[in-house]
C-alpha cells in the first residue's frame, strides 16, 4: 500500500505540462485529442475561406474606386440592376455555406455522440470550484485553485493549479488514464458554470439540476489546464481545472491509493 502511494505521487510530480497558455501565444494551444485535431484543421479550414472572401471584395473594392470614380466615369451608370451580377452574389454565398456546412456538421456529431466510455466522471461546479467524482470506484476529489504563495513556493501556474483542500502538495487535480475513452458529466450545486479544457477541445456548462455529457480521449500522459468559462460570480476568474493524464500502472496505483484497495481497472488498461 505505501509503495502503491509513493508510487502514484511519483507519477503526478514527474508529469510533463502538456496543455497551457504561453506568454504571446496566438493560436490554440497543442491539441491533444481527436475533438481538438478536428477542431483545428476545421479553424484553419475556415481561416483559408475567409482570407479568400476578403481577399475578392477588396479587389472589387479597389476595382471600382479605380475605374469607377468621377475622373475616370465623368457620367455616373444608368442602370438600376444586373440579372446576372444578382445570381451570383446569392449563389456563392450560399455555396460558401454548404461548403462550410459539411465538415461542421460532422465535427458537431463527432463531438455529441459519446463513444463507448472506459471512465466516466462527474464533474459539479460550486461557487467557486470543483468536485469530481469517480461513480465506479467510489472517488471523491475536491478541486479548488491554488494560493499564489503556495504556487509560487511549488512552482506551479498560479490562477491554474489546484489543490485537494487538505495538504498544497496533494493537486486536486481529475485524474484518467492515458488513451481511455472518458466520458464526462456536469452539473452545477448553485449557478450555471462551464467545464472547460482547451487543449482537449471540450467546453460544456455545468447547469444545477440537468446533467450535460462530453467526451476526450488523450494519448499523451501530463498535465493539462483549463478554467471556468462561464460567468457565476465574483471569484468566476479563480476556478481553474487541471487534469492529470497518466500512464495505465499510474494511473492503477493512484485509484489503488485513493481507494485503499489492489484492483487493476479496466479503464487502466487501455493504453
Amino acid at each position: 500500500m505505501i509503495a502503491s502511494i509513493l508510487h502514484a505521487a511519483l507519477a503526478a510530480a514527474s508529469l510533463p505540462v502538456m496543455g497551457a497558455p504561453e506568454d504571446g501565444q496566438m493560436g490554440f494551444q497543442q491539441a491533444a485529442t481527436p475533438i481538438m485535431e478536428m477542431l483545428t484543421g476545421f479553424h484553419l479550414w475556415l481561416l483559408v475561406i475567409i482570407t479568400a472572401i476578403v481577399l475578392v471584395v477588396l479587389g472589387l473594392m479597389l476595382w471600382a474606386v479605380i475605374f469607377y470614380n468621377a475622373k475616370v466615369r465623368k457620367e455616373p451608370a444608368k442602370f438600376s440592376h444586373n440579372t446576372l451580377v444578382e445570381v451570383i452574389w446569392t449563389a456563392v454565398p450560399v455555396l460558401i455555406l454548404v461548403v462550410i456546412a459539411v465538415p461542421s456538421f460532422k465535427l458537431l456529431y463527432y463531438q455529441d455522440v459519446i463513444p463507448e466510455a472506459d471512465l466516466t466522471v462527474k464533474a459539479t461546479g460550486y461557487q467557486w470550484y470543483w468536485e469530481y467524482e469517480y461513480p465506479d470506484q467510489d472517488i471523491s476529489v475536491t478541486s479548488l485553485m491554488l494560493p499564489e504563495e503556495e504556487a509560487e513556493r511549488l512552482d506551479r501556474p498560479y490562477l491554474l493549479a489546484t489543490w485537494d483542500g487538505t495538504d498544497y502538495e496533494n493537486a486536486g487535480a481529475l485524474v484518467v488514464p492515458a488513451g481511455a475513452t472518458v466520458r464526462v458529466q456536469t452539473t452545477g450545486a448553485d449557478v450555471i458554470h462551464s467545464w472547460t479544457v482547451p487543449a482537449f477541445g471540450i467546453k460544456t456548462d455545468a447547469i444545477p439540476g440537468r446533467l450535460n455529457e462530453m467526451w476526450f480521449q488523450v494519448e499523451e500522459p501530463g498535465i493539462y489546464y483549463g478554467q471556468c468559462s462561464e460567468l457565476c460570480g465574483k471569484d468566476h476568474a479563480y476556478m481553474p481545472i487541471e487534469v492529470h493524464v497518466l500512464p495505465s500502472e499510474q494511473y492503477t496505483a493512484w485509484v489503488n491509493e485513493k481507494t485503499g484497495g489492489d484492483t487493476q481497472l479496466a479503464a487502466a488498461d487501455t493504453q
